[in-house]
């Protein structure tokens, strides 16, 4: 499977992602550039963490404008699948691809620790290799995760099954405390209605390995495999 990370200025996450596609998956993966207007051929296209842009204006308002975003609506609004992570979920919000917005975390602080998410679904090209309601501990890194949509939005995120990860406790209780940015509904990660767009808040990438702490971010990239390779 092809896959393709794109660098923007400021992103940070980019060699963390390539690292679990090409030596820990073993799969074939490049770098685009933000100018890049052409993605070569690839089967799924990751847009990484960090500060794309400095974060000036909003997380990811600046990024969404790049050139190869242009490319990347193209691609997804043709099936084409697309991974964001972090800044790359804020980008996804931003240029049109999720619905929703994503507001100051509520406790008006940058957050850095390990938190558990519920899969909500398996069925996603994402999640194929989870089980509903499984729990997975994920790190997380950011000061804009409060995911926000108005009460239609969520209606029908929630209807259509397009809420894909919430944020729980080690037990897969939904509570105040175990949200870590008051995001509405407990949202951690969603899709788009054609489920091939993905977009989460923490970093699968960065528990990819055991000698990291955990391999449960793992999974997210082996579904994508188990797809391509016509497994369930």
């Amino acid at each position: 499977m092809k896959f393709a990370v794109v660098t923007f200025p400021g992103s940070n996450c980019d060699d963390d992602c390539y690292e679990v596609v090409k030596e820990v998956l073993g799969q074939e993966i490049r770098f685009l550039w933000h100018k890049d207007r052409d993605l070569k051929g690839i089967d799924c296209v990751i847009l990484p963490g960090g500060f794309s842009y400095g974060d000036y204006l909003r997380t990811g308002a600046v990024a969404r404008f790049s050139p190869i975003m242009e490319v990347i609506i193209e691609y997804a609004q043709r099936g084409g699948l697309v991974l964001g992570i972090c800044n790359g979920f804020q980008i996804l919000l931003e240029a049109g691809l999720l619905p929703g917005a994503m507001l100051r975390n509520s406790f008006l602080s940058f957050i850095c620790r390990d938190v558990f998410v519920r899969v909500e679904t398996k069925e996603t090209p994402f999640t194929r290799r989870c089980e509903p309601q499984q729990v997975l501990k994920l790190p997380i890194a950011h000061m804009d995760g409060h995911y926000f949509a108005d009460p239609e939005i969520l209606r029908r995120l929630e209807g259509e099954g397009q809420v894909v990860f919430r944020y729980c406790t080690a037990r897969g209780d939904l509570s105040e405390e175990a949200n870590p940015n008051g995001s509405l509904s407990h949202i951690a990660g969603i899709c788009n209605s054609k489920r091939n767009v993905l977009g989460l808040m923490p970093h699968p990438e960065r528990a990819s390995e055991a000698c990291l702490g955990g391999e449960d971010g793992r999974l997210i990239f082996e579904s994508l495999l188990a797809g391509k390779n016509g497994l369930s």
